[in-house]
Order: structure tokens, then C-alpha cells, then sequence
């Protein structure tokens, strides 16, 4: 394989137009991973994990949308900035037991409210009045042990 080096760097304006940023219009899925560290116990559970202890979580988030007039459906750092305001400033370095809803603090049970209230924050920002939705969430509690929820899921429920 040969490799070349550029002759020239590609301008806008000059060798590409505004109108061609955007080639299609298609629903177009984006994902992020995200970690947070945080500590907690089941309730009526019989095994090791009704002793406090903790967790490095992964959080994967795939959200959808309509590309936009320079090709972007849904921006990294809006999924970045949103994760960041509803999701890590309220569980990272936490007792989740004491900062989540009375529920068991399971990632079945963890992964639905964090579909809320990520699913709110597009309602909040106009994102959904778009097209812009989440697709799926899976949550990893270790890298080989997760809970996933997908959209259909969700409404089906509705």
C-alpha cells in the first residue's frame, strides 16, 4: 500500500459547498460510553452483593437522528454534555442507595431510570421535538456482567 500526503487541504467554500455537507437524509444512530464509580447494596438479596460495595459502571448511550445541514445527526458532545448533567453529577463517587428513587439499586432497576430522565433532558432541550431519540442503553456493572434496554422496549410499555 502506498501512502501520499495531501497536495491540499479541502476548502469550504471553495472545493466543497454548504449544501453538500449534508449527503442524505437518513435516521443515523450515534453511541458514547461513559464510566462512573459508585457504591451500593441490594435489599432481600442472598449473595455477596447485599454488602455494600462498588462498582466502575459503563454506560453505553445510543441515541438517533435526522442528519442535519452539515451531515450530523445526533453531536457527541451533546450526548457528552447530557450524560454529564443528569446522569454523572447525580450517581459518580455516590451511595446509590441514597441518591436513586426507594428502589433495589439493580441494573435492571438503575437502567430504566436512567433512560428517564435521559429521555427527559431531550424533552427539556427540543432535542426530541427533532427526531433526535434514544435508541438503546446497555449498563455494565462489570465488563462482563450488564443490563440492556432498548427503545421498543420502552414504549411498548407506554
Amino acid at each position: 500500500m502506498q501512502y501520499e500526503i495531501p497536495k491540499k487541504v479541502e476548502t469550504f467554500g471553495v472545493d466543497i459547498q454548504k449544501h453538500e455537507l449534508k449527503y442524505h437524509h437518513k435516521r443515523i444512530a450515534v453511541t458514547k460510553e461513559f464510566t462512573f464509580d459508585a457504591a451500593h447494596h441490594l435489599h432481600c438479596y442472598d449473595g455477596k452483593c447485599k454488602s455494600l460495595h462498588g462498582h466502575t459502571y459503563k454506560l453505553v448511550v445510543t441515541m438517533s437522528g435526522f442528519v442535519n445541514d452539515i451531515g450530523i445527526s445526533v453531536d457527541f458532545s451533546d450526548i457528552k454534555r447530557m450524560f454529564n448533567d443528569v446522569i454523572k453529577d447525580k450517581l459518580d463517587h455516590r451511595y446509590l442507595n441514597d441518591v436513586l428513587p426507594n428502589m433495589n439499586t439493580t441494573a435492571e432497576n438503575m437502567i430504566v431510570w436512567i433512560w428517564e430522565q435521559l429521555d427527559e433532558k431531550l424533552v427539556a432541550e427540543g432535542l426530541k421535538a427533532i427526531g433526535t431519540r434514544l435508541e438503546e442503553l446497555v449498563l455494565y456493572e462489570t465488563p462482563t456482567s450488564y443490563a440492556s434496554i432498548k427503545r421498543e422496549w420502552m414504549e411498548a410499555d407506554e
